[in-house]
């Protein structure tokens, strides 16, 4: 039988819920089981492409284009499988699609109620997911945590299915055991509050969670068996980690991975998790240091890292496999246009990225750091809006066009060099902006002398992107002229998706994001080749 694991939070949300539900994927794939990870966000959103990245964190995007959670990132990561539009649920797709069903009367002229029909869609779309991705165990993190009152559908959806096939449906909840710093010692006691308030949903835990900064011992093991009917050996101990990538071998220090086989009636057919206790002993064995500059604006509002992950992980990956610890410096733009001379900073660093990015706030000091690594020899990588950011940067101080701006900064500049894309006019002209942007995999060709050739080491690659504006080809002869190049072009010619200075040791920027496609094993090799030219600086 098939079998569902629904991933609940308890106590207070932004304690790696979502780390857990991939690390339970990572031990179940390990034991030779078919997976799939699907996250549930309670926001009315259709998806998270609207929504600010420095409110939400990051929006992941999938190979089909979706525009998802951050989580979805972390599943990919953590179990290497592709995550498309069946793997996110979010209220509004829920609500819109039994609005549109109502509308077509394919409810037969019935009552459509909020109960059951709410969470009846919740659940055909995880049985599709399930279905699509011919998974055994489909493992459904609910967004939240317990007693918020937009997640009780979703609750509800996750004890109708329990209700019908109880043998197939378990419950791991993560919760919080605070440490008050003049007791010295853990709480439970918040905890035991979030089991009987998911026992009020008419749901039972089978599995605790304990994310705490220190290891959970016995007495508090004890105290939450009791409490919740359960035998100890399912309450888990998930102390703080030097690396998320440890936690799969936490996992099963706690023999997490038999127990759970043990509880759905499942046997492994296989144990291997050679790859991640490899990787994080090598983690932990590192000493040497690399010193990456991220220059961006979404840093006032909530966490960098949950602002920039993808980013974050795939600096990682490739720092390990060049055999260094990442050390990440947070470069402020905006503090450059206040202050120029605080440019004087970046020789601090090995190397410097520009991620993704939207508007025209902070991009003069952005372009202030770019230039800063041109003309000073330091490795330089841009994503999407740092790529276009790039080419205007040379526009003005290489080619000479002082006027060099995009569209999307200034719509009626004379030289755009940067533009909208022509499928996309229609779009802004209505303010179309849910899900309308380039969106998804699209091939690109490589130029054989370029650096990005010899990274990938094949001429056709396909990537994941996220925007509306392009290089305007009007300018590309005078950009070349002046020693550009174009190393990476679509299939047709018409579209520049990746650029280079061959003169300079290390300047790529991309029209893509390649941050979605680094994986922990083996890193991406744009990422690779630009910390491996930082370690040679």
């Amino acid at each position: 039988m098939k079998k569902i694991i629904f991933v609940v939070g308890g106590v207070m949300s932004s304690v790696g819920k979502g780390v857990a539900a991939a690390s339970l994927g990572s031990i179940l794939k390990s034991k030779g089981f078919r997976i799939a990870n699907i996250k549930c966000d309670m926001y009315v959103n259709i998806d998270a492409g609207t929504i600010r990245p420095a409110e939400h964190g990051e929006v992941f995007v999938g190979m089909d284009g979706v525009e998802a959670d951050q989580d979805l990132g972390n599943y990919e990561r953590f179990t290497d499988q592709i995550c498309t539009r069946d793997n996110y649920i979010t209220t509004g797709q829920v609500y819109q699609e039994v609005i549109r069903r109502e509308r077509n009367l394919e409810y037969n002229g019935e009552d459509v109620e909020v109960v059951p029909d709410i969470p009846n869609e919740i659940i055909r779309r995880i049985m599709q997911c399930q279905e699509k991705n011919d998974s055994e165990v489909t493992i459904v993190e609910l967004g939240g945590t317990v007693g918020e009152y937009q997640l009780l559908l979703f609750l509800e959806a996750a004890r109708m299915m329990k209700a019908k096939n109880p043998e197939d449906v378990s419950f791991v909840m993560v919760s919080y055991l605070p440490t008050p710093r003049l007791l010295g010692e853990q709480k439970s006691k918040p905890t035991q509050y979030a089991i009987r308030t998911l026992n009020s949903a008419g749901i039972a835990p089978d599995f605790i969670l304990c994310r705490a900064e220190s290891p959970v011992g016995d007495a508090i093991k004890n105290t939450i068996s009791t409490v919740c009917s359960l035998t100890k050996e399912r309450i888990i101990s998930a102390p703080d980690v030097n690396s998320i990538y440890d936690i799969p071998v936490n996992f099963e220090k706690e023999n997490l991975g038999e127990v759970l086989l043990k509880a759905m009636n499942l046997e492994a057919r296989q144990s291997d998790l050679s790859e991640w206790e490899s990787l994080s002993e090598k983690i932990k064995n590192l000493s040497d240091e690399v010193t990456i500059g991220i220059v961006g604006k979404y840093f006032n509002l909530k966490s960098c890292r949950d602002t920039y992950i993808s980013v974050i992980e795939s600096i990682n990956h490739a720092s390990w496999l060049n055999g260094r610890i990442p050390k990440i410096l947070w470069l402020d733009s905006e503090e450059y246009e206040n202050d120029p001379q605080k440019i004087n900073e970046l020789p601090q660093v090995d190397g410097i990225v520009v991620p993704g990015g939207f508007g025209a706030r902070g991009t003069e000091g952005i372009m202030m750091a770019i230039k800063f690594a041109r003309e000073n020899n330091i490795p330089f990588l841009g994503l999407c809006y740092g790529m276009q950011l790039a080419f205007i940067e040379f526009a003005r101080n290489v080619c000479g066009i002082s006027g060099a701006t995009s569209q999307e900064i200034d719509p009626n500049a004379s030289d755009q060099v940067i533009h909208v894309m022509p499928e996309q006019i229609k779009n802004l002209e209505q303010k179309n902006y849910g899900a309308t942007m380039r969106l998804g995999d699209y091939p690109c060709v490589l130029k054989k002398s370029s650096k990005s050739f010899s990274a990938y080491g094949m001429e056709n690659i396909s990537e994941r992107h996220r925007h509306r504006y392009e290089l305007n080809n009007d300018y590309r002869e005078i950009l070349e002229k002046n020693g550009m190049m174009i190393a990476g072009n679509s299939p047709d010619g018409l579209l520049a998706e990746i650029i280079e200075i061959p003169s300079h040791p290390f300047f790529v920027a991309t029209q893509f994001h390649p941050e979605f496609k680094s994986r922990p094993f083996t890193g991406h090799p744009l990422f690779n080749a630009f910390v491996s030219a930082c370690v040679k600086k």
